[in-house]
């Protein structure tokens, strides 16, 4: 667990800070935290598994912390105090802030209070530490066992996705990235307003995560027996090849084009990076990348709203993560007919079932058939 980094009050956990377990341990560790480290170190190998599960299990510690309190004293009344912090981090100050670096004075573990769903993650996530701790020793128990509705709020199979931009607001927000700027606005305005398009194509038009967007290299995208590829190495450090359509090589032809390249990459580029800074040589990082698009969601919803556009438009733009991006392409792709079978793996998910929650059809199907069930076709009887 990092130890750098100090606020008023709260700072990442330092290993010398967190107090030891008391049960027999099988691992070697000598405070909380090393032993959450343990555990984080099974999920070396996906980086963005270890990064969401470093998140929730720091807040988790800095709470107990806070409290006075070890891994060893969480029982079921705990974990209910703790959803409760969850739902409505106090005092704000010292808990809520905007996203910054670790290290930086005013880093914060939340970005805002969390969400139902949100919630939900972080006991998954936290009911699955537990379960190791136990078996490591570290713990005598896994409160999360206490739990009476536990199937119902430690699913996270939840039933459907529903974190999208539906498609008449997917097609008024790419109208918008693709409005011309002024030629007086100068070269930095228009790479920026060129590198943002960029993204937001590659986002739609091929479901990746944020940090294989980063992370991708022009050599990635490659051509086999004419047609042409975007090969990824993704969750769980699983390599796919997923198809690229003609939209997404219009992108990035335009898009290399603006970076004085030749119209499509070759195998010599294999280090090359996609998305660039603004010196249109270095790659753009993670963070910095999720920081651009979630400050277009939130400019493009001002737009919105100074032009009167629909009120529940408006609040899906001040809501959305970089992570919708990815759940509106694959929505999007189920409703344009795309098989199960091939979604899936352009998503690249190991289950079917997870795709499935992207499938909004039957829906629709559903809406239109229950308008035959009207009080319009009721007609009265005389006889009666």
């Amino acid at each position: 667990m990092p130890d750098e980094g100090t606020t008023s009050g709260i700072k990442p956990v330092s290993l010398d800070i967190a107090l030891a377990g008391e049960s027999v341990s099988r691992i070697t560790a000598q405070n909380d935290a090393q032993a959450v480290m343990g555990w984080l170190a099974e999920y070396s190998d996906s980086p963005q598994t270890w990064k969401a599960y470093r998140r929730e299990s720091e807040r988790l510690l800095l709470w107990l912390i806070d409290q006075r309190l070890t891994l060893a004293d969480v029982n079921r009344e705990m974990l209910r105090r703790f959803e409760i912090f969850l739902a409505d981090p106090k005092p704000r100050e010292q808990w809520v802030g905007p996203s910054k670096p670790r290290a930086h004075p005013a880093w914060r573990p939340f970005r805002d209070a969390l969400a139902p769903s949100s919630r939900r993650q972080s006991l998954v996530i936290l009911q699955g530490m537990f379960a190791w701790l136990v078996e490591a020793g570290w713990v005598s128990h896994n409160p999360f066992r206490l739990m009476r509705d536990k199937s119902r709020r430690l699913n996270n199979q939840t039933p459907r996705i529903e974190r999208y931009l539906e498609s008449d607001l997917w097609a008024w927000l790419w109208q918008w990235l693709n409005n011309p700027i002024a030629a007086e606005e100068g070269s930095r305005a228009y790479f920026e307003h060129a590198r943002r398009r960029f993204i937001f194509g590659f986002a739609y038009l091929l479901a990746p995560r944020i940090s294989e967007m980063a992370d991708a290299r022009m050599g990635d995208f490659q051509r086999s027996e004419g047609r042409w590829w975007w090969s990824v190495i993704g969750k769980g450090s699983k390599v796919a090849r997923i198809p690229l359509p003609e939209d997404m090589l219009d992108c990035l032809r335009q898009w290399r084009k603006v970076l004085d390249l030749t119209e499509l990459p070759s195998q010599l580029e294999a280090e090359t990076p996609v998305l660039r800074a603004l010196d249109r040589k270095r790659g753009l990082g993670h963070n910095q990348l999720y920081r651009l698009i979630r400050g277009t969601f939130q400019q493009a919803a001002e737009v919105l709203e100074v032009s009167n556009g629909p009120p529940e438009h408006v609040t899906a733009l001040r809501q959305a993560t970089p992570h919708w991006l990815r759940h509106t392409s694959i929505t999007h792709q189920a409703q344009s007919g795309i098989s199960l079978r091939h979604l899936a793996e352009s998503a690249r998910h190991a289950r079917l079932d997870t795709t499935s929650r992207y499938l909004h059809t039957e829906d629709s199907e559903w809406h239109r058939e229950q308008q035959r069930h009207r009080l319009s076709n009721l007609r009265s009887d005389d006889s009666l």
